[in-house]
């Protein structure tokens, strides 16, 4: 993600001269419609029809809502998916707006529209599972839509969140540079489109599973510059969100993320703490960004299943010794 700001930098010095306009948004309808699960699809109330994939168990005794990364797609549960329903607990993911196989590809939906559209799943969840606990797991973008939601005038209703290195990098943590670069290429250039080809920056220790992604024709390769805004006014209204969620919080990170920078997460822990927010923190030594799908995955996995059966429980991992995630172990 640092490195697609970079490259917006350099965009922002071709632009200079260019004539200005808005970011381009995707086209979204107005709610005319029941929210309903059709097949294998969510169909939202303006009749969007978002991909899910269901990983189930008889008779689960905890659902997840996995909400999936930026330019991923709900296929980033698969592996977390088949070892939890072994584990008694069901997941349903789905194609976010702009992402995988939902409509508009490449394009940004808005965070409000994308939050919405969670709570419409959580609820669609939780009445087919009416006497069973739904968690919200989200991972990087998908941890941001997953807390931008606790904005919204009628939050999800879920019995806890779990966030794994949740995106919380907005314009108040972003050096100048970054920002001007940003918002000039935003909205004079939206279309351009940027790639993380050339930077060195490792999202995961796991290479077979980083290769396959690169395979993908789902996974999007090339990124638009306004999408890239969005994103970041996406993870500005994470932040800001962070002191009102009223559930149990699970907050992973991997001391050696190079995508999420620690310090922006650091300040939502303190932000969740100075709220009075029940979160439990956790530090994997071993840990990159893409945590539920590092080599290490297993060790996270059993976690969230703890933390979900206990959530005062200490993590039998380990993980709740913070000190090598520095600026997590400092966090007030």
């Amino acid at each position: 993600m640092r490195g697609i700001f970079r490259l917006a930098l350099g965009s922002a010095l071709v632009a200079g001269l260019t004539f200005g306009c808005a970011p381009r948004l995707m086209a979204v309808g107005d709610a005319v419609y029941t929210p309903r699960i059709e097949n294998t699809n969510v169909v939202t109330s303006d009749g969007a029809r978002l991909p899910l994939r269901i990983w189930a168990t008889p008779n689960p005794k905890a659902v997840i809502v996995g909400v999936h990364g930026f330019n991923d797609y709900s296929n980033a549960f698969d592996m977390p998916g088949r070892w939890f329903i072994e584990h008694g607990i069901s997941v349903y993911a789905f194609d976010q707006r702009g992402f995988g196989r939902a409509p508009g590809r490449g394009l940004w939906a808005g965070d409000a529209r994308m939050a919405d559209d969670l709570d419409a799943v959580v609820k669609l969840v939780r009445a087919q599972h009416p006497n069973v606990p739904v968690y919200l797991l989200g991972e990087s973008m998908g941890g941001g839509v997953v807390m931008r939601a606790f904005a919204l005038p009628n939050p999800p209703k879920v019995d806890g969140v779990i966030l794994a290195a949740p995106a919380v990098w907005g314009w108040r943590s972003m050096n100048a540079f970054y920002d001007v670069a940003l918002w000039t290429s935003a909205h004079m250039l939206p279309e351009m489109t940027v790639t993380g080809r050339g930077l060195n920056i490792r999202p995961s220790d796991n290479i077979e599973m980083l290769r396959a992604l690169g395979r993908d024709p789902l996974v999007i390769k090339e990124t638009q510059v306004g999408t890239i805004y969005g994103l970041v006014n996406l993870m500005d209204g994470a932040y800001e969100a962070a002191a009102r969620i009223d559930v149990p919080v699970l907050l992973l990170y991997g001391a050696h993320d190079q995508i999420v920078p620690e310090l922006p997460v650091a300040d939502a822990l303190s932000a969740m703490r100075a709220g009075h927010v029940p979160v439990t923190p956790a530090c994997y030594k071993n840990g990159y960004h893409m945590l539920l799908r590092d080599l290490e995955r297993q060790i996270v996995w059993t976690d969230i299943a703890n933390w979900i059966a206990d959530p005062d429980a200490p993590l039998a991992s380990g993980a709740g010794d913070l000190r090598p995630c520095e600026a997590l172990a400092a966090a007030r």
